[in-house]
């Protein structure tokens, strides 16, 4: 299989609605395939579909539906709701397979699907490759397909919202409420704008939803979000918020803006949960990135803690996670994931989380977040046409090179290319900020040399 035929990429398909491989034709195999796949044992067979509020939303649900149930599978609608919610859906409705339609962070114009096993876990590499041997059309359905009483059918599952809310709100400890807390909302357009508010309202506290809740099918993520928070930030300080809490499209990450308007990133949102973990649990490793930052291995090594680092991609963290019976991890990005809680990023768990923590301690989250002192971050992003192997550009591997060189043992460099966009992303670190942005200049100047990027 050529990488021009490839359909997953590192969280599931995502692309252009309408261009492959985010076409309605290949949504209909990917039904069949997904279905096929799960059928195991004589039970009736049946998988759960969500979607985020993007109008290409309309075109996936029912190709991926009709896919389904030409199987003989059903299908359990359970309309817009976050991506973990369809993670915890699939286990709590014990289906055999769960399916968002989603494009996360990306704006309207792109979908995708991210595709769950009946454990609730995103599917390995291997599962999608054979996935993708049946939609490309590489491997043949063996048998019939189903006909009269034997197909499926699709159900509205009415309830579902109602049951995801009640999941998340159990990770509120019972003898603590929010009453008295004002909380600033972005939902960003997205796939939590009903569910958030409630969650928080029913918990006692204040809500303001500032941004973001007002989809129209076109304005997910637009200038709002965990990816836009710069106005969002003014925002919260303004009204006299205690915390802003802004998700992303499918609201499975998010980013926080303490009291004074100072947007909280992910990597200190993991030293938060660390400290509160370690305290009360005992010396663990959590697991992180090679994006975080290197002051976060030093602020939990000094807890007595350690950090296990993982590729980029939250499924990868929760994969080194169950690798490792470790209890906590997430990305620099928001992606934070609870092993007791969920099998996937969840902003609004990880939101309750660190207001129970607030709760409990009785500190401001700007006192929480101080605590981390993080070393300084040079980052770049180049929007590029094609995914050239970066070994096999000379030039730029040999910037790289001297980056390194430059830093001389003080810091990290990291270049590659994005999982789920066509971006080649450049992460240069170091204690002297100075030193940092030099070298990511020169990185990014040879890059965009030896891509043709303007």
């Amino acid at each position: 299989m050529t990488t021009k035929n490839k359909v997953f990429g590192t969280d599931g398909i995502r692309c252009k609605a309408n261009e492959f491989p985010m076409t309605a034709e290949v949504a209909l195999a990917v039904g069949r395939a997904v279905a096929y796949v799960a059928k195991s044992g004589p039970h009736k067979h049946k998988i759960v579909i969500g979607k985020d509020t993007r109008v290409s939303g309309y075109i996936f649900e029912n190709a991926v539906v009709s896919g389904i149930c030409s199987m003989g599978v059903d299908a359990l609608l359970v309309g817009v709701i976050p991506t973990a919610g369809v993670a915890y859906l699939t286990k709590d409705l014990r289906a055999d397979a769960g399916i968002m339609i989603t494009a996360s962070h990306n704006s309207y114009e792109d979908n995708g699907f991210k595709i769950f096993g009946r454990d609730g876990f995103k599917l390995s590499d291997e599962q999608e490759q054979d996935l993708e041997y049946f939609i490309l059309g590489f491997r043949k359905f063996e048998g019939k397909d189903p006909v009269d009483e034997k197909v499926g059918k699709a159900y509205r599952i009415e309830d579902a919202r109602g049951r995801y809310i009640a999941h998340v709100k159990s990770v509120f400890p019972d003898e603590l409420d929010l009453c008295g807390v004002k909380i600033g909302l972005d939902a960003a357009n997205g796939a939590a704008y009903k569910i958030a508010p409630k969650i928080f309202e029913e918990l006692g506290a204040e809500i303001r939803v500032l941004r973001g809740a007002e989809p129209n099918g076109t304005n997910i993520n637009d200038c709002c979000g965990a990816l836009h928070t710069k106005h969002f930030s003014d925002d919260i300080k303004i009204d006299g918020c205690d915390i802003g809490i802004s998700l992303d499209g499918d609201a499975d990450r998010l980013v926080l803006v303490d009291e004074t308007g100072m947007v909280v990133n992910g990597d200190a949102l993991l030293a938060i949960a660390a400290e509160d973990l370690i305290k009360t649990e005992g010396p663990q490793a959590i697991v992180a990135t090679v994006m975080s930052n290197s002051a976060l291995d030093e602020f939990v090594a000094g807890l007595g803690g350690s950090v296990v680092r993982a590729d980029v991609g939250d499924r990868y963290v929760i994969d080194e996670m169950r690798r490792g019976g470790h209890r906590f991890g997430g990305e620099n990005s928001g992606h934070i994931i609870y092993a007791k809680h969920g099998t996937t990023g969840d902003g609004l768990v990880a939101a309750l989380k660190v207001l129970a923590i607030m709760r409990k301690t009785g500190k401001k989250l700007s006192e929480l977040s101080g605590l981390l002192k993080l070393y300084p971050q040079a980052i770049r992003n180049i929007d590029v046409k094609e995914k050239v192997e970066i070994k096999g550009l000379p030039e730029l591997q040999d910037a790289i090179d001297e980056a390194y060189s430059q830093l001389n043992g003080t810091g990290r460099v990291l270049v590659r290319y994005s999982g789920t966009e066509n971006k080649l992303r450049i992460m240069v670190e170091c204690k002297v900020e100075e030193i940092a942005v030099a070298a990511a200049n020169k990185i990014e100047e040879t890059a965009r040399k030896v891509l043709g990027v303007v």
